[in-house]
């Protein structure tokens, strides 16, 4: 491999609250900066001429491709009789948007790939109104998340609205009649100074067709910039409902309003409606919903809440009596289950109204169906297997019927259908496509981390791997995966890498480490802030079962992790790189430092802490990787993923490592860095997807030894 480009070491060093922090590759933050430009043009030189050594790359790639033929189809989103939904058949590199009229016609409303042939234009979010006559969606291009807003006419596909720019994944809540909806957007970049321009989000309303200059303020004004903001109708237009949360802090503030009943007439007191507490300054996460109009119950408000239960609850109570002490329990916290979500079915059809509700025991989900009334348990819904439930469905005007999608290791996103008067469960749409899934087998373990706190691991392998003890066979290369932040849960589901990888014979495994919800909000506390370290305890205790238990080496574990879980790669690369065999560290937060001064940096505070106050910047620094790298290290081969769209994580944390860790390495595995243009944090198209993946899993092959370098010696005797 050729020489590491050449990256000069400045001599800059700051006093942060009595801490002497190198930053020496400081320089490598612009990406203006030509010796930035060139350092970055030679990087890219060098992950190619790697590249082309990568033997297990066009296995790989076959492979991806194969396992994603299948396609996958979301749960439909129904208004009277018409459904739309989201099914993304094979060969199509991106989900398409249709809608299905009530004789069951299918036609499709948006296309990513009609509207720009590149596939860097991405479907961020759509919103049918009331009526389903009308559809907001937003669109944003080359993976920088900044959506544009449009609304078209459902039955000939006409732009009636908008263009309407500064979205992010904004909530649309339409008023009845479709003639104007609440929205989310930022303030005007020109009145903003430059560093801000990606906060200050306000929540507006706009009448169909007119300007968005001449949209009314509706709520935001003078709060914390740092604010997200939900915004909601309910049913027939009646309530309007405003969440509040600064940044990924796990509590929120809540608001009600009633609207006026002369709706769009009276735009002035739609304008400004007067808001009522449900709920502002509590350390806790509630959601609102209100009751169904025309039922006996429609005069409730349900609050869904971890407020003194942080596993989950589901209590009740009317919108004239909003204080604390009014709410009552409907559905009492479960000791071990995490409440995910839960949907009504009321309808005509049903003799007593019922409450369906998806929770997840150590990470796999479950059914419960609950008398509506009294929240007393009536049944349990059968699960199709260890999997994941998310999506929960029902008609918009209520009804008896309630659709959720599943997926498990080895299955396809698909469709179920509940019907509340018999309790039976069929699959309502499959994955459109047909794959052939290797066959593995699936264990759920559980380990011991370093302060005695039980953890719980998916591990998954060939099912020729496991002994007749359910041990493995022999070590083989393995991948460990993880998250540990923001209260993020990982949960079964169908994954075209994992199953590519185990398919070639090797181990996939899966840790739900502190820091995500898999066991609750506590789960994620004891994961956040000054517990940080916890959840990197827990990874590396991950790593040590599965070495000590033989299912892999050191040299023969390889260790992925995007985002938040780039970060957690970061860091246990950097605490124990003995450990390891191979690092992917895709999109990752790296210099802890100086996090929240770049990308969405600002918001994550609540997570990891700041900066500016002394105690938290001494956890930060304990950790962070940038400043944890140390010259003479004989680091395990690394390659950073970056994406020069992202507008969440900016590139310039895994540029800098890179750096470092060029520098530092004593040892012969490289530390590559691979860039890509024209997508960013989130979605992309599937083309894309197939060789990203293919790259990273061909890159773990060949720097895994179990028993030797060859990934083709064990797995060509895996397909023996």
């Amino acid at each position: 491999m050729s020489a590491y480009p050449v990256a000069p070491r400045s001599d800059l060093v700051e006093v942060q609250h009595g801490h002497r922090i190198a930053d020496p590759y400081r320089w490598l933050e612009d990406p203006t900066d030509p010796r930035t430009v060139q350092w970055c043009e030679q990087q890219d030189a060098l992950f190619a001429e790697h590249r082309r050594d990568l033997a297990e790359l066009p296995r790989m790639r076959d492979a991806m491709s194969g396992l994603l033929a299948a396609g996958w189809v979301s749960t439909p989103s129904w208004r009277g009789s018409t459904q739309f939904f989201m099914r993304r058949s094979a060969g199509q590199d991106h989900a398409v948007l249709m809608v299905a009229s009530p004789d069951g016609v299918e036609r499709v409303l948006i296309d990513p790939m009609l509207i720009d042939p590149s596939g860097r234009t991405t479907l961020d979010a759509y919103q049918p109104s009331q009526e389903g006559d009308l559809l907001a969606y937003q669109l944003s291009h080359g993976g920088t998340e900044e959506s544009v807003l449009r609304v078209m006419r459902v039955d000939t596909g006409d732009i009636v609205d908008g263009p309407i720019d500064r979205l992010r994944y904004s909530s649309v809540a339409w008023l009845p009649g479709g003639e104007a909806y609440y929205y989310v957007r930022r303030l005007d970049p020109a009145q903003l100074p430059e560093a801000e321009t990606q906060y200050h989000r306000r929540v507006w309303l706009h009448r169909l067709g007119s300007d968005p200059a001449e949209d009314r303020m509706v709520f935001g004004d003078g709060r914390d910039k740092r604010n997200y903001y939900k915004v909601a109708v309910s049913l027939g237009g009646r309530w309007l409902s405003i969440s509040a949360s600064t940044g990924t802090a796990p509590r929120n503030d809540v608001w009600i309003a009633e609207l006026p009943s002369a709706g769009v007439d009276d735009f002035t007191h739609l304008a400004s409606p007067h808001f009522r507490t449900v709920q502002e300054d509590v350390d806790a996460i509630t959601l609102v919903r209100f009751g169904r109009p025309g039922t006996p119950l429609e005069n409730r408000l349900y609050l869904c809440t971890d407020r003194g239960a942080p596993r989950g609850r589901i209590c009740f109570t009317t919108a004239e009596r909003l204080a604390y002490s009014d709410w009552q329990d409907l559905v009492p916290q479960d000791s071990e289950a995490v409440l995910e979500e839960y949907t009504i079915l009321d309808g005509p059809q049903m003799a007593t109204p019922l409450m369906l509700i998806c929770w997840t025991r150590h990470a796999v989900s479950e059914l419960s169906v609950h008398d509506l009334r009294t929240g007393r348990l009536e049944d349990t819904v059968p699960m199709p297997g260890l999997g994941s439930v998310n999506g929960l469905a029902t008609r918009s005007e209520g009804g008896h019927e309630v659709w959720f999608g599943y997926s498990d290791f080895t299955t396809p996103r698909c469709v179920y259908r509940y019907d509340g008067c018999t309790g039976q469960v069929q699959r309502w749409s499959s994955a459109p496509g047909m794959v052939k899934v290797p066959d593995v087998i699936t264990r759920q373990v559980s380990y011991q981390s370093a302060d005695g706190t039980t953890v719980r691991m998916f591990v998954i392998a060939p099912a020729s791997a496991v002994g007749p003890a359910s041990g493995p066979d022999r070590p083989r290369p393995t991948i460990l995966n993880g998250y540990g932040g923001f209260g993020v849960s990982l949960t079964p589901g169908y994954s075209a890498p994992m199953l590519a990888w185990v398919e070639a014979g090797g181990i996939y495994s899966v840790a739900n480490i502190r820091g995500g919800g898999e066991e609750g909000e506590r789960w994620h506390r004891a994961g956040m802030l000054e517990n940080k370290q916890k959840v990197y305890d827990d990874f590396h205790a991950a790593a040590d079962w599965l070495t000590e238990h033989g299912w892999t080496t050191p040299a023969g574990l390889g260790i992925y992790g995007g985002s938040n879980g780039g970060l957690l790669v970061g860091v246990a690369l950097t605490q124990h790189p003995e450990k390891y065999g191979s690092v992917v560290c895709s999109a990752p937060l790296l210099d802890m430092i100086r996090y929240e001064q770049f990308g969405l940096g600002a918001t994550w505070a609540m997570e990891y802490g700041t900066a500016a106050d002394p105690e938290q910047f001494g956890w930060l620094l304990s950790y962070s990787p940038y400043h944890q790298v140390k010259q003479g290290i004989d680091y395990p081969a690394v390659l950073l993923t970056v994406f020069d769209g992202d507008t969440r994580v900016d590139p310039l944390h895994a540029r800098k490592l890179a750096a470092a860790l060029q520098h530092a390495t004593s040892g012969r595995h490289p530390v590559l860095y691979r860039r890509e243009a024209g997508v960013g944090h989130g979605a992309r198209a599937i083309s894309l997807a197939v060789e990203l993946c293919a790259d990273t899993l061909a890159f773990h092959a060949a720097h895994l030894s179990q028993p030797t370098n060859e990934l083709t010696t064990w797995s060509e005797d895996c397909h023996d």
